[in-house]
């Protein structure tokens, strides 16, 4: 069964429009595994839009699965890291002025950095993932860092319609065959929603998809518990229907 890592930022995001207590991210959390969620996803961004370290550390404590910290490649995330012990890391690109990660790391580019972070947090236990476009170079470079997987990048995919979504689908097939030949664990994520995670999920190999957006917009009309499952849902039924 493929396993859903529930983000979210967005409830952080409701709270901070007003800087005040609620919604309480940790609250969600606790709803979002009721409904099934085989993680928790969240994004410590270095301004704080959203999930700040309070969050953080009692999300820690509290949830009962697993904690997945996306997060920018940079010391004082490190460390954080380093002292929170999520189950994993997923460093990912980060700017100032984007509503959302616009894209994948530049691993190849930045891959000193990189190579240096996934030692250190690899050394303390903890499992690394590496956020990139579905573009084999990059996955290539991904492998050289000993991350232990990589999560491809389904922006373009998301965004595409009719033949250009189907060449993106394929960039990502490819990009995953190369992902479990470099012995890599092959997760995806960004604009993933209801109507086109069944393609996704179904890519061989297949290990995590991680969805925030569209589980928080579907939990304001059906609530979140409810809205997990649903997406859990049609993960277990886009499996079966391809296994038929």
């Amino acid at each position: 069964m493929i396993r859903l890592g529930v983000n979210i930022d967005h409830v952080a995001t409701v709270r901070q429009a007003r800087l005040g207590v609620e919604p309480d991210p940790v609250h969600a959390a606790v709803l979002a595994e009721l409904g099934g969620a085989d993680q928790i996803t969240v994004h410590l961004r270095e301004d704080r839009r959203h999930i700040n370290d309070r969050d953080l550390r009692v999300l820690r404590e509290t949830i009962k699965t697993r904690l997945n910290l996306e997060m920018a490649c940079t010391p004082e995330m490190v460390e954080i890291a380093l002292e929170t012990e999520p189950d994993m890391v997923t460093l990912v690109p980060e700017k100032r002025q984007e509503l959302t990660t616009e894209g994948g790391l530049d691993v190849i580019k930045n891959f000193e950095t990189i190579n240096d972070a996934v030692s250190t947090l690899k050394s303390a236990g903890i499992f690394v993932s590496l956020f990139v476009d579905p573009d084999n170079k990059q996955i290539d470079a991904s492998a050289e860092t000993h991350a232990s997987a990589v999560e491809l990048h389904t922006g373009a995919y998301a965004d595409a319609k009719g033949a250009a979504q189907r060449e993106e689908l394929s960039r990502i097939m490819f990009a995953g065959e190369k992902s479990r030949e470099l012995g890599l664990v092959l997760n995806s994520g960004h604009g993933l929603n209801y109507r086109n995670v069944g393609e996704i999920v179904c890519i061989p190999g297949m290990y995590e998809v991680n969805i925030g957006h569209s589980i928080i917009s579907r939990a304001i009309y059906v609530g979140l518990e409810k809205a997990v499952r649903e997406m859990k849902d049609i993960i277990h039924r886009a499996l079966m229907d391809a296994r038929v």
